[in-house]
């Protein structure tokens, strides 16, 4: 992709050249539009969830902007030969949180496939002096999380047919919920960089917002929230491939010291699906996100800091 060079435009705020969460579009001095694209195979047996789980994967692109969705085109694969109650299910489930996100679905595309595949292609709104994206962290800032991390791990183990029911019910939830409220909370507060922790991990995602902003960042592993269950099942290499593939990737952008658990590094560099909103914020800003937050009752947990000027590598440690 290196030699990719898409045509550029005064008008198009961000585009591929930082890893953004979604394309923005400037219309005017009012109106900039969010574009959007994401879909993905089955990680849970039940079609309802599946598609709910796909969608808010990719709705939360667009609060990750800072922006709002408008529209959204469902995007389907899926076996003739199979019963078209499912498929009927999954889009009933993707329904379902485009309209918990207010917004409308006005179609789709649908091709004949082996796999099940399924997900939404989402138009958002925000004004253009409001974008946000992965590229403006500043030395100083705190690093908040609104999600628990460990889904790649559980998804595993749901594979496995290993999981217990706590487990699958603590995956299922965080999977399907949005970050629309974690959204209108940053909207009180003075946001520098932000983006949401999806397939790259919470180490590649971390990555990207630090090598765009041109930073050097820790994390702190021991503050790092896990869903129930992730680290019993990381303990026992219940780790998804995406999250060897991740770490290889990222094996010269990072270091971690002796005392940081082998399996909450797997964890940290795991696929996340839907994820939460990696937040970075000035330190004077600390307060009144915590306000917002505990205001509309969204989670908020500390999780690093931006350490100086000029990206250096990511250092994981304990806090």
């Amino acid at each position: 992709m290196r030699d990719f060079k898409p045509p550029t435009h005064p008008d198009l705020l961000v585009g591929i050249d930082t890893r953004d969460d979604a394309g923005v579009f400037r219309l005017n001095s009012e109106q900039a539009i969010i574009q959007t694209l994401d879909f993905f195979t089955p990680m849970v047996d039940d079609p309802y969830l599946f598609g709910q789980i796909a969608a808010v994967n990719a709705l939360n692109d667009v609060y990750a902007m800072g922006g709002t969705p408008l529209l959204a085109m469902n995007i389907v694969c899926f076996p003739a030969c199979e019963d078209l109650k499912v498929l009927q299910s999954i889009l009933a489930g993707g329904l379902s949180k485009v309209v918990e996100a207010g917004a409308l679905l006005v179609g789709g595309h649908t091709i004949d496939d082996l796999e099940p595949k399924y997900g939404l292609a989402v138009t958002g709104l925000v004004h253009p002096d409001r974008v946000l994206d992965n590229a403006g962290a500043r030395p100083g800032d705190l690093l908040y999380l609104s999600k628990p991390v460990g889904n790649g791990i559980l998804a595993t183990a749901i594979k496995a047919e290993m999981i217990s029911e706590a487990s699958y019910q603590e995956a299922s939830k965080w999977m399907s919920s949005l970050n629309q409220v974690a959204a209108q909370g940053l909207k009180k507060v003075e946001v520098h960089a932000l983006t949401d922790v999806t397939g790259f991990g919470l180490v590649g995602h971390l990555y990207e917002m630090a090598a765009a902003s041109q930073v050097t960042v820790e994390l702190y592993a021991d503050r790092v929230p896990l869903m129930e269950g992730a680290m019993e099942y990381a303990q026992m290499g219940l780790i998804p491939g995406g999250a060897y593939k991740n770490r290889s990737y990222l094996q010269d952008k990072y270091h971690s010291t002796e005392d940081v658990d082998l399996a909450i590094l797997d964890i940290l560099f795991s696929p996340e699906t839907a994820g939460g909103l990696l937040i970075a914020v000035g330190a004077d800003q600390a307060d009144k996100l915590g306000q917002a937050m505990e205001e509309l009752r969204c989670n908020y947990f500390l999780v690093g800091k931006v350490l100086s000027p000029g990206f250096q590598d990511i250092r994981i440690r304990n806090y």
